[in-house]
């Protein structure tokens, strides 16, 4: 793939200032399929979580890890549909999946994960409107509610603040 900027940069221009910022398309697609590859991990954690976490005081944050799981792959789904759409390639590969056989190290694998992936969404929501893709935007603030619904119950789970 060449780095012909004719086609493959954004430019905005911030409204009164002189300074242009560009991001490439091809960064915005890199960083896609990384959280898209974060998003099969968190799918895997999850279905598996949910399968063995033990104890009675982690039922309720198992069945909802089961609601996280369809979720997570929800914004798989999304994100590959936006990385074709950007003439990606979606990636066939996850993260490595992390895994614990102590059911509060599980929760925290996960809360981890969730914070991290908020993080690099909000990275892409900066990428995507500085490229004028607003509509890529709206679509991962709508995947940011959900990861960061994902945090809290993972927090209350832990008797985290």
């Amino acid at each position: 793939m060449s780095n012909n900027n004719n086609n493959n940069t954004f430019q905005s221009v911030n409204s009164g200032t002189t300074s242009s910022s560009s991001v490439s398309k091809d960064d915005i697609i890199r960083g896609l399929n990384e959280d898209l590859a974060r998003e099969y991990k968190a799918i895997i954690q999850y279905v598996v979580f949910s399968a063995t976490l033990k104890g009675p005081e982690y039922g309720d944050i198992a069945e909802q890890l089961k609601t996280h799981a369809s979720e997570e792959l929800s914004h798989a789904l999304e994100v590959a549909r936006q990385i074709d759409y950007l003439g990606g390639e979606p990636t066939v590969k996850g993260e490595d999946a992390e895994t614990s056989e102590d059911s509060k190290t599980m929760l925290e694998i996960d809360l981890r994960a969730e914070q991290d992936t908020i993080m690099n969404y909000r990275e892409r929501i900066r990428q995507a409107e500085m490229a004028g893709e607003f509509a890529l935007s709206e679509k991962l603030r709508q995947i940011i509610t959900d990861e960061q619904d994902h945090e809290i119950d993972l927090k209350d789970a832990l008797g985290i603040k």
